[in-house]
């Protein structure tokens, strides 16, 4: 039978608790294991505590570890693993500002064409299906765009097109003719 876990938090504990607790930029699992500290701290049992906040036992219980081992900063979510992300938080913002800019003057972007500007002008190499995702994941939306010159197209070039072709159309003409039937 597992050991029962007991928090007890001093006043000041649970004052600094409340504050990290009312930031909003607090990350999801962070705010989760400090939910847990202090559902401990009001009593609950470690099931108890994983049955509310929506988690397994071993989350409630890892949490509190944490949190003996270092206070209320152990919680904190650690570094990941692996490789660090090739485009930052930075330049999302400076490709977001780009097709702003370039949405206000009328202008289009590709994904190929933006992975090619951050590789220009940040350093930044990513692909354009990545840079898809992401922007996607940022809020952005679009629709793929078809390629025609009839707005650019002279009206007066049009219309003298028009009457060359009236007269080589063919009136009262049916496909059946064409087959000899």
């Amino acid at each position: 039978m597992p050991k029962i876990l007991k928090v007890s938090l001093s006043e000041q504990q649970r004052a600094e608790l409340r504050r990290w607790l009312t930031r909003r930029d607090l990350p999801r699992f962070e705010r989760l294991r400090l939910d847990a500290v202090r559902l401990l701290d009001r009593g609950m049992s470690a099931p108890e505590a994983a049955s509310l906040l929506e988690c397994d036992v071993t989350t409630v219980r890892g949490a509190v570890h944490r949190f003996e081992a270092g206070g209320l900063a152990a919680p904190a979510e650690a570094p990941r693993a692996g490789r660090q992300p090739r485009i930052t938080a930075a330049d999302r913002r400076a490709v977001a500002a780009l097709l702003d800019a370039a949405a206000d003057e009328g202008r289009t972007w590709i994904a190929s064409g933006l992975a090619e500007w951050l590789l220009a002008e940040r350093g930044v190499e990513v692909s354009a299906a990545w840079l898809t995702e992401l922007l996607r994941r940022d809020g952005f939306r679009w629709k793929r765009t078809r390629d025609s010159l009839r707005p650019k197209a002279d009206p007066a070039l049009q219309q003298a097109a028009r009457t060359r072709l009236e007269g080589t159309r063919l009136h009262g003409w049916r496909p059946s003719q064409a087959r000899g039937t």
